[in-house]
């Protein structure tokens, strides 16, 4: 049990999800129907919406994240209408991995943002720690209450107070393949992870290879995980290794490693190679799928792949999803998010907030593709695709129940440092998928050290 970390209070039980339907649905939808552009509106109340902001002529503001590509461009349209909305002027700053770290180091310097994105319950724990965090005023909180589930909001709360408004979710538990290579190859989506290994092989017969894996982020890496853990071990036992009740030395995680290992043990089934796969990027991981010829049949992260699928191939005909596989009883499904946390206390931040936590912000950015929003009033229509809307809804159907990064969870140390903890021992597990003993070792060694921290 750690010492002085301290997680925030609330919901994590998995996702009810009909596995079923959702799996129809994800594999035979069609492409980019219901798209539209982001409109704009030059008032403080929006067409359609009772949502009302101030007016903050000449104010200017500061949002940091750590977004590129398309996420930050997307993004950018959503801030611009709250300038339109309001005459304030903001500015997006880009951060670095961790955030947390860049924070402090603009506190440090007497300039932090106004607003920063994090994606960490427990990063916005430990700046409220460290008395950077400011809370939400009762405002933000009343749209907040309008717009999400209470585990939604709950995520954001430390000690009963509001500090997160969390704008983007994400469903981490899906695989998404070319459609052409699973043709080719005879190969059928599979639901368990016996039926998994037999499509991957089925794949490599055919001559595509199976997987590709970018591990050269890490953070891909410890999703891979946690939805093993999750579906074998169950949320009882993710919840107590969330918080390091049991080590990670525990055979239920011996277990989730040899399972992993089933797949990241077999070379010819990882595109390039296991050293190669280190050295990859995320986003070249999944681009290398969607090229002609693939170098890889299926990628897996979560509903934000689609950000980037190569536009030579249409998602829900080219470039196709199914649920991660069911390793135990249940498949898994594990979320994760952004929330906008306040470091510069301000009406124009709270305002900028308030306008993040309301439906109108979330609409634009849900058009533009690559993006979940957990606002429940969202009209599902404005996502671009049926991949996209479906993927959406099974986020808002679960309603309070559902299961958080479990990595995004524990002291930022471990499970979101680049190169370090978490991110590095699956890195050289990737690399040597045999040493399951030597990986608990150092997973426990690096998770003992920042609990403590």
């Amino acid at each position: 049990m750690r010492s002085t970390f301290r997680t925030p209070t609330f919901r994590r039980a998995a996702v009810a999800v009909a596995i079923g339907s959702l799996t129809l649905a994800l594999t035979s939808c069609g492409g980019d129907d219901d798209s539209g552009k982001p409109s704009g509106n030059t008032t403080s109340k929006s067409s359609g919406s009772d949502l009302q902001l101030p007016k903050l002529d000449g104010k200017s503001l500061q949002i940091a994240a750590v977004w590129s590509g398309d996420e930050q461009k997307n993004f950018k349209q959503v801030l611009a209408e709250f300038e339109k909305r309001t005459g304030a002027k903001v500015t997006f700053v880009p951060a670095q991995d961790p955030i947390i770290n860049f924070i402090g180091s603009k506190v440090a310097g007497g300039a932090p943002p106004d607003v920063a994105m994090l994606p960490q319950p427990g990063a916005i724990k430990q700046a409220v720690d460290k008395k950077w965090a400011k809370p939400l005023d009762q405002s933000v909180q009343d749209e907040l209450a309008k717009n999400y589930s209470q585990g939604w909001q709950d995520l954001g709360k430390v000690d009963g107070k509001s500090y997160g408004s969390y704008y983007k979710a994400a469903n981490k538990s899906l695989i998404w393949y070319n459609a052409q290579s699973f043709e080719d190859a005879a190969a059928k989506v599979p639901k368990t992870w016996k039926e998994f290994l037999a499509t991957s092989q089925a794949l490599s017969d055919s001559g595509v290879t199976p997987m590709s894996i970018g591990g050269a982020d890490g953070w891909p890496l410890t999703d891979w995980f946690e939805n093993i853990y999750l579906s074998q071990a169950g949320p009882e036992k993710y919840d107590q290794l969330a918080k390091h009740e049991i080590k990670w030395t525990d055979p239920s995680v011996t277990k989730a490693l040899t399972t992993l290992a089933q797949l990241w043990g077999k070379s010819d089934f990882v595109a390039g190679g296991n050293k190669a796969a280190v050295q990859l990027e995320f986003t070249k991981s999944v681009e290398q799928v969607f090229t002609d010829p693939p170098k890889g049949a299926m990628v897996y992260e979560g509903d934000f792949v689609q950000v980037n699928v190569p536009k030579t191939a249409k998602v829900g005909t080219d470039a196709k999803v199914f649920p991660f596989p069911a390793v135990g009883d249940q498949p898994p499904v594990v979320s994760g998010g952004d929330a906008a946390v306040i470091f510069k206390d301000s009406p124009a931040a709270q305002a900028l907030v308030k306008f993040l936590a309301s439906p109108d912000a979330a609409t634009i950015q849900a058009k533009l593709g690559g993006y979940l929003s957990p606002n429940k009033n969202v009209d599902l229509s404005a996502y671009p695709n049926e991949v996209q809307r479906t993927i959406a809804k099974a986020v808002i159907d679960a309603g309070d129940d559902f299961r958080f990064d479990m990595s995004d969870q524990t002291p930022q140390a471990f499970g979101g440092t680049p190169g370090k903890g978490e991110w590095k021992a699956l890195q050289d597990f990737l690399t040597n998928p045999k040493d399951v003993a030597g990986t608990q070792k150092a997973l426990e060694a690096e998770a003992a050290k920042a609990y403590k921290d």
